[in-house]
């Protein structure tokens, strides 16, 4: 039987703000408008229309409140959940099943962030480290600790080399360099990020996501409303949730994440595998990150994530095309990155995505991440309804 939610809601605009380094001049709620300007242009409807309201922004505990002040906007439905960066693609599931049950007609969901500049800012006050008291002792260096503890234990159990890591940061690479909005364009091998600064065994520094400003933004409706709209929508085929912890001392198993219940809940909403999926967004904060996920999701088998990857099979002109902006890696990264994830899914559905462009996409993945390996949820989009 067909879900309900499978093809219901449709998302019709998406963009970024400016992103990079923005200056000591704006703000992460100043890059959320910039954002959410950007994507009712796109989207073509106005301000005045929405009423369901989603968002989630590091260090502002009423953070939908901050938001709605801010876009003078007053919805009849609102939802903070913040489960770090997969956030925004739980905000996707949370707005196709408000759109259903008629809560709201035009939901945004946006996010804002100034990392970059913040840790450049005179005076600033760091948030405090949530660590637990357990963990406290061994003095972790959170978030690059808990990555690099799955994937030192990914390389113990499966055989995973260095070199297999440094292939998902060069293909991110690769796919930023088609991306004139990529921080990172420069050219880079394998033996560059094998060379690299050590930052935490097995990583080095370009192991790891960039540090950047950003805000991103995206406005859903239900699929047979604004159906007079210039752009084409891409519709909601499936959407799946799942966390298993919170501290990585917690995590079960460090090889495998709860990506295979998100993908599970996804793929089935969606009556799709992963066969159907022309083009993949995975959450890139660090390179164990897509190897751990393409195993999780279906895509390969438990251990085979890094053999996958190799000789370029995801990056441009290889089999499976992964992270085709260029990531958290090379893109940009501002603290959350899974609202660039599904902004991307969107314009590669759409065929928007220039030079980047991969041929004859209808259907895409969006995957995101959050805490250490904690939260993870899938969104599965497309063309066609």
């Amino acid at each position: 039987m067909t879900h309900m939610l499978r093809g219901a809601a449709v998302i019709r605009g998406v963009a970024e703000s400016e992103l990079g380094e923005v200056g000591p001049d704006r703000y992460p709620l100043d890059l959320l408008g910039e954002a959410v300007a950007g994507a009712l242009a796109d989207a073509g409807i106005a301000k005045s229309e929405v009423d369901g309201l989603f968002t989630a922004v590091p260090g502002r505990m009423m953070s939908n409140l901050d938001v709605g002040e801010y876009l003078g906007i007053a919805p009849s439905f609102t939802d903070g959940t913040m489960i770090g960066g997969s956030s925004f693609v739980s905000h996707v599931h949370h707005a196709a099943l408000a759109l259903e049950a008629g809560a709201c007609n035009v939901a945004v969901i946006a996010y804002g962030s100034t990392q970059r500049t913040d840790a450049r800012r005179p005076g600033r006050r760091p948030y405090p480290p949530e660590v637990p008291s357990y963990e406290a002792p061994a003095r972790p260096v959170h978030p690059v600790t808990g990555y690099a503890l799955a994937a030192a234990r990914h390389m113990h159990e499966f055989g995973t080399t260095r070199e297999q890591l440094a292939e998902v940061a060069v293909a991110a690479r690769r796919w930023a360099q088609l991306n004139p909005k990529a921080f990172k364009r420069d050219a880079l091998t394998i033996d560059d990020v094998l060379s690299a600064r050590v930052v935490a065994t097995p990583f080095t520094t370009l192991d790891c996501c960039l540090i950047t400003d950003g805000g991103g933004a995206l406005v859903m409706t239900r699929a047979d409303a604004y159906t007079d709209r210039a752009k084409a929508p891409v519709y909601v085929l499936g959407a799946g949730e799942a966390h298993s912890h919170r501290s990585i001392s917690q995590m079960a198993d460090l090889t495998t994440t709860s990506a295979r219940e998100s993908g599970r809940r996804a793929f089935e909403m969606a009556g799709l595998t992963p066969a159907d999926i022309d083009v993949l967004q995975l959450y890139d904060a660090f390179t164990i990150n897509p190897i751990l996920f393409l195993e999780d999701l279906g895509f390969c088998a438990k251990g085979e994530g890094g053999a996958f990857v190799e000789s370029g099979r995801i990056a441009p002109g290889g089999a499976l095309p992964v992270n085709t902006n260029g990531g958290g890696l090379s893109f940009c990264h501002p603290g959350m990155y899974g609202i660039f994830a599904l902004i991307e899914a969107v314009r590669q559905v759409r065929g928007e995505a220039g030079e980047r462009q991969v041929a004859g996409v209808t259907t895409a993945l969006a995957h995101g991440n959050g805490g250490q390996l904690s939260s993870q949820v899938t969104a599965i989009l497309s063309a066609e309804r």
